[in-house]
Parts: C-alpha cells; sequence; structure tokens
C-alpha cells in the first residue's frame, strides 16, 4: 500500500502543489507591484507641497536679487533641469 500511495502524494505536489505555490506567489508579487491609493495621494500632495516650496524659495531669490545686485542667485541650470522635470512629471500623469 505504502508503494503506490508515495508515487501518488509526489506526483500530487510536483503537478498540483507546486503549480499552486509558483502562481499563487506570482499574484502576489503582481498586486504589491501597484501602489495603493491613499499611496498615490500621498506622493501627489508631496509633489504639490514640494513645487509650492520651490516657488517660494524662487521668489525669495527674485527678492534678494532686486536688494542685493551682486547676489546671483542659484545655477539657472538646476532651475531648467527642475522645469524638465516638471514637464515630465506631468506628461507621466497624463499617460496613466
Amino acid at each position: 500500500m505504502e508503494d503506490i500511495f508515495v508515487p501518488i502524494v509526489v506526483v500530487a505536489m510536483l503537478f498540483i502543489g507546486l503549480p499552486w505555490l509558483i502562481f499563487h506567489y506570482v499574484t502576489k508579487w503582481k498586486s504589491a507591484a501597484a501602489l495603493p491609493i491613499e499611496d498615490e495621494r500621498l506622493l501627489d500632495e508631496l509633489y504639490e507641497f514640494a513645487r509650492r516650496l520651490e516657488d517660494r524659495m524662487h521668489t525669495v531669490e527674485r527678492i534678494i536679487a532686486a536688494d542685493n545686485p551682486d547676489w546671483h542667485p542659484a545655477i539657472r541650470n538646476e532651475r531648467e533641469r527642475e522645469e524638465e522635470r516638471r514637464l515630465e512629471y506631468r506628461a507621466h500623469e497624463r499617460s496613466n
């Protein structure tokens, strides 16, 4: 009896148990790959907060530059790069 039972269990484990285990974790990984809605909202809020802070920083730089003509604001290339990042982020948002 044991001679028949062991091969049946082994075959069942190979053809039923192993695929079930693999598909179970594949679906878990796929569902974990996406951000939850709450996290997406938080990320959007943080992005808007950072954008407002950057706008304030630019306003302060303009005020300082108006008061002190010898002072030069931060490197303009950095501003241009940030503007490119904003445009890329907005394009990415529209595509999703």
